[in-house]
C-alpha cells in the first residue's frame, strides 16, 4: 500500500481551516490494494503529539462516504454525515480510518446507509466480533492497516455489486463542478429523479441534493483558501447557487463561518 502525505497543496476537502490543523496533527493517507479498491478509496493515519500543549479541537466536513476509524483499541463505524462535526486532539496518539468510496460500504451493511446517518456503532455490529473488527489491545497503524485490508479483501463480492454504479455517479458529482442539481444529473446519467433518489438514500445514505451541494462546498472552501480572493458572484452562479447571497448563507450555514471570513482566517497571517 503506497503512503502519501496530505499537505495544503494536496486534497483537503473536509479539513476545515487545514492551515491551522496540519500544525498540530500529521495525516498521511495510503491506497488500499488493487482488489479493495473496489469499494475502498483510502486509507488514512491521523498522528498527534500534543504533550505540553493545549488540545485542539478538528472541525470536519467529512466526505459523503462511510469511515471506519481505529483507535485506542476500538473500532467504530462512522456513519455519513449531515453537518461539521468537532473531532478533539490531546495529549499523543493516533487514529487509522478505512474511508470507503461512495456507496462502497452499502454491500459490507447488508441495509440502506440512510439507517446510519450521523451515527456511530462498533465495527464488531457490522463484521461480527471476531478478529480484526473487534476491540483488542492498541497496535501500531502499518500493521493493523496491512491486516485491515487482508480482512476486507476475503469478504468482496466477486462480481460487480449495484451499488458500484451508484458509486461511480457520485464520484463524477465530485470530479465535476458543472453539475449544480438534480434534474440535470439525472438526465445526463438517463435515469428518473426518483430512482435517482432512491439509490442515493439505500446506497448512499445522502440524497442527491445534499451530495451535490457537499462537493460544491468544498469547492467554495478550497477556492476561499487558495490565492486572491474569488469573485463570489460569480462562484456563486459557477456552483449552482442562485446568487451570492445564497451562497454565503448555506456557507455560513454549515461551515459555521461566512465564506470572506473562512478565507481571511484560511490564507497565511489571517
Amino acid at each position: 500500500m503506497r503512503p502519501y502525505s496530505v499537505g495544503l497543496e494536496g486534497d483537503t476537502r473536509g479539513i476545515l481551516d487545514p492551515g491551522t490543523g496540519l500544525s498540530r496533527f500529521r495525516l498521511d493517507r495510503h491506497a488500499p490494494s488493487e482488489r479493495v479498491a473496489r469499494f475502498v478509496d483510502r486509507y488514512w493515519v491521523a498522528s498527534w503529539n500534543l504533550s505540553g500543549h493545549e488540545a485542539y479541537t478538528q472541525r470536519v466536513l467529512a466526505h459523503p462516504v462511510v469511515n471506519l476509524v481505529f483507535t485506542g483499541g476500538s473500532a467504530t463505524v462512522h456513519g455519513p454525515t449531515t453537518k461539521v462535526t468537532p473531532r478533539l486532539l490531546e495529549g499523543e496518539g493516533w487514529a487509522l480510518g478505512v474511508m470507503f468510496r461512495p456507496a462502497g460500504f452499502r454491500p459490507f451493511l447488508g441495509r440502506p446507509v440512510n439507517t446510519i446517518v450521523d451515527t456511530g456503532l462498533p465495527a464488531s455490529e457490522v463484521f461480527g466480533g471476531t478478529g480484526v473488527f473487534g476491540e483488542a489491545a492498541p497496535r501500531d497503524p502499518g500493521p493493523l492497516m496491512a491486516e485491515v485490508d487482508h480482512a476486507l479483501s476475503g469478504l468482496l463480492y466477486a462480481h460487480r455489486h449495484p451499488v458500484e454504479d451508484t458509486r461511480d455517479v457520485v464520484e463524477r458529482v465530485a470530479a465535476d463542478p458543472s453539475v449544480v442539481n438534480v434534474s440535470g444529473l439525472a438526465e445526463r446519467e438517463g435515469v428518473s429523479v426518483r430512482l435517482l433518489q432512491r439509490r442515493f438514500a439505500d446506497h448512499v445514505g445522502l440524497s442527491p441534493k445534499a451530495v451535490i451541494r457537499r462537493y460544491r462546498l468544498y469547492e467554495a472552501a478550497e477556492r476561499a483558501r487558495r490565492g486572491a480572493p474569488p469573485d463570489w458572484g460569480r462562484l456563486a452562479a459557477e456552483l449552482g447557487f442562485s446568487d451570492q447571497s445564497h451562497l454565503t448563507r448555506e456557507f455560513t450555514a454549515v461551515l459555521g463561518t461566512p465564506p470572506a471570513r473562512y478565507a481571511a482566517r484560511a490564507t497565511p497571517g489571517g
